[in-house]
């Protein structure tokens, strides 16, 4: 059975809740962002509590810790069975908590989700909004994403002026995290101080399967010959912490942070990291028609099977567009300097 830590304090409460002043919680403290979270925490020594929903989950963060030579840090998580969705465990869960590092999310492109998506998405993030204004909670910490933002005319990066076009074909992950996005600023208007944190596509080390990492770098150990001929900013996990702890930890409330460390076209991304995994680099542009007959088919093949679907067509649109974006509001906020692409290829390669 696995072991739970817990610090010892109690104040007597109803629940057999710890109360402590400061506490930080998490929610999706098993993802790749809020693993990387915990190990940032627990180094300032700060009481966390962390939200999770499958016990055997937990082994994932464990090995993380192991592998970066924190395992006794994770002693200072209290660990919390607790659902986005359950508003009592959630009333719970925030107890005693200062801050709050929203992490949790389901991240899937496939339609046939759309109602899970938005309930998890949209309705957990309006119960966190909701639980932590109760709670009095002095910020919430809220991990969006670029898909949010919009395109400007005539302008060549996307920045946080780029604001939702409803008009465009979003995709379902895109429109739900837009939909959590408008949850957290309803609670900054009924007083909950707020940052929101876009981060590209997002990569680090994660001992989850089909973690976005993971998805992409399958791309040159299955040695797939055709790259899409799209583009798109990444952003190393550390990276995407750093900024979201600064951020919370400082006087600003109630901004949004686009937080990209570099602009890559998929072909640079891929041969970049072919070179680095010793693999050979994807040599063949991926054609449109050949992308649309891939959408459909896979289409037909989810109706046939029951199976989720893999890409869709707005997948596809996206695999062929080029965005490019600009996070020089988070640089002047908080003086971060990215960590070269380049190089965290070579430490999630050296942590495989």
């Amino acid at each position: 059975m696995k072991k739970f830590h817990f610090f010892p304090l109690e104040l007597g409460m109803r629940t057999n809740i710890r109360i402590f002043a400061p506490m930080i919680l998490v929610t999706g403290g098993t993802g790749l962002i809020g693993s990387h979270l915990l190990l940032e925490l627990t180094e300032k020594s700060i009481p966390v509590r962390a939200i999770y929903r499958n016990s055997e989950h937990i082994s994932y963060t464990e090995r993380l810790f192991e592998k970066e030579g924190k395992t006794a840090s994770l002693q200072q998580v209290e660990w919390f069975r607790a659902d986005l969705n359950d508003i009592i465990t959630l009333q719970e869960a925030l107890q005693g908590v200062t801050h709050c590092y929203h992490c949790a999310a389901l991240v899937s492109f496939d339609p046939g989700d759309y109602h899970t998506l938005r309930k998890i998405n949209i309705e957990g993030t309006a119960n966190i909004v909701n639980c932590c204004l109760d709670a009095g909670v002095k910020k919430l910490c809220f991990v969006s994403s670029i898909a949010t933002l919009g395109k400007l005319a005539n302008r060549d990066f996307i920045d946080e002026s780029s604001h939702w076009n409803s008009e465009e074909e979003n995709n379902v992950y895109a429109i739900t995290k837009y939909g959590a996005e408008m949850e957290v600023w309803r609670g900054t208007q009924e007083g909950l101080p707020a940052v929101i944190i876009n981060p590209g596509v997002v990569l680090g080390e994660s001992f989850r399967k089909h973690s976005s990492t993971d998805r992409i770098l399958n791309v040159i150990h299955k040695r797939i010959r055709y790259y899409p001929k799209g583009g798109t900013g990444f952003v190393d996990v550390k990276d995407v912490v750093w900024a979201m702890v600064n951020c919370t930890e400082s006087e600003i409330k109630n901004e949004r942070f686009i937080a990209v460390g570099e602009n890559r076209t998929y072909e640079e991304f891929l041969s970049l990291a072919a070179e680095i995994y010793e693999k050979p680099a994807p040599e063949k542009p991926l054609p449109d028609w050949l992308l649309s007959i891939m959408w459909r088919l896979d289409w037909l093949r989810s109706k046939l099977t029951g199976t989720k679907r893999k890409i869709s067509s707005n997948t596809a649109k996206a695999l062929s567009t080029t965005s490019a974006y600009d996070s020089l509001k988070l640089k002047k906020a908080t003086g971060i300097v990215f960590n070269p692409l380049s190089f965290t290829l070579r430490r999630i390669a050296g942590h495989s």
